[in-house]
């Protein structure tokens, strides 16, 4: 049977089986691949022969785990990174030359931000930001040297969301490559390459994995990009090692089920706090009162498991509200079937000054929930608690 359903190719998309006929894949724990005589080794190390050669190359788990995201973002080819910040350096700079220039959103990962402003000057690869909650600038700062536009959606820490068909029409217009970063919503959610993304990259290690376990990162996209980007990975060797690929590849088959239920808690908190005396403001995709919610409606299946609130009192509230929770983890990981909760102005963004934070749209007060799989009222019972003292 041949299925386009997500649950079905997520599930039943599978290497070839060995000998010993198992149901599941096995773990392909090995450094290297033996060759039958010296002609198959010769055509398989000039590419005319498609063969496991070396895991920095290549793996039967990293090969399986590939396929699965690419079928699931719509992508002709993929590879996949030890990290998601792998995939982020390594897609970029395959890509990359001195004097080119990227255009991109604001609001980036952090350390997608360092790469940007401290380590890509020093190749002369410069970057101009704009605002997502203004994409009107973004064409202004388009010059003869950008190569890339590039953008979160949702964006961490402050779950704004930007028009992903706009940012298609406008790389097509001035022949750039647009890269999304994918991570908080999943291909399960949105699939950018339908908007026009050339490339989709995630931190495979958040939802994908969605239980805290391993790192790992992936690209999908156009053949000839990633072509480029699986020879650079190949010389620099940051590939994907082959359990955590296993790893990955047999948490993608429960990818639907696991993000319905982060999903359908998400908005139950969001609408309960929307409510909180303690509270100014809280973001959620799917909340009428987000700000890009039609844009939210109009790409994305679900609204995601990340919850921005703002709670009265700013920094010293944060940090108070971080000290009172019981039940909730404080991590700077997300995805996990563990309720998660950060205030980033006192921690992961608490080297900025304020007005940088205030740049990226981190705000004093700003809590980011990454809701998990436990009971709702166990998590809504937890948060208010905390909220209250």
């Amino acid at each position: 049977m041949d299925s386009k359903n997500f649950e079905t190719e997520a599930i039943r998309t599978q290497i070839e089986r060995s000998q010993f006929q198992e149901h599941t894949t096995p773990m392909y724990v090995t450094s290297s691949f033996v060759f039958d005589d010296a002609e198959d080794m010769r055509a398989s190390f000039t590419e005319e022969k498609i063969k496991n050669i070396y895991s920095r190359y290549s793996n039967p788990n990293t090969s399986e785990f590939v396929e699965k995201v690419m079928k699931m973002e719509g992508a002709e080819d993929g590879y996949a990174f030890a990290s998601g910040m792998a995939a982020i350096y390594s897609t970029f700079a395959a890509l990359l030359s001195s004097g080119d220039h990227i255009v991109s959103a604001r609001s980036i990962f952090g350390s997608t931000h360092t790469l940007f402003t401290k380590y890509f000057p020093k190749w002369n690869i410069s970057t101009s930001y704009f605002d997502i909650n203004n994409p009107d600038e973004i064409e202004a700062l388009i010059t003869p040297s950008t190569k890339i536009l590039y953008a979160e959606s949702p964006t961490n820490p402050g779950v704004d969301i930007i028009d992903l068909e706009l940012l298609g029409a406008i790389a097509k217009k001035h022949n750039l490559l647009l890269i999304i970063d994918n991570c908080f919503a999943t291909p399960y959610i949105q699939q950018p390459i339908k908007y026009g993304a050339d490339l989709v990259v995630h931190s495979a290690t958040k939802l994908m994995d969605g239980q805290g376990r391993v790192l790992g990162g992936v690209t999908v996209g156009k053949a000839d990009l990633i072509r480029e980007i699986y020879l650079f990975a190949r010389n620099t060797g940051p590939s994907l090692a082959p359990f955590n690929a296993w790893t990955l590849s047999k948490s993608l088959e429960t990818l639907a089920v696991r993000v319905d239920r982060h999903c359908e808690n998400a908005l139950k908190i969001a609408e309960v706090l929307e409510n909180n005396e303690f509270i100014s403001k809280v973001k959620y995709p799917f909340l009428k009162s987000h700000p890009q919610y039609e844009i939210a409606k109009k790409q994305m299946k679900l609204g995601g498991n990340i919850i921005a609130i703002e709670v009265k009192g700013g920094i010293e509230a944060g940090r108070k509200f971080l000290n009172s929770i019981k039940m909730c983890s404080l991590s700077a990981n997300l995805g996990d079937t563990r309720t998660i909760v950060t205030h980033p102005a006192s921690t992961t963004h608490s080297k900025l000054s304020e007005d940088e934070q205030l740049e990226v749209g981190i705000t004093p007060g700003l809590v980011r929930i990454s809701v998990g799989l436990e009971n709702v009222n166990d998590v809504i019972e937890d948060i208010t608690q905390a909220l209250k003292s």
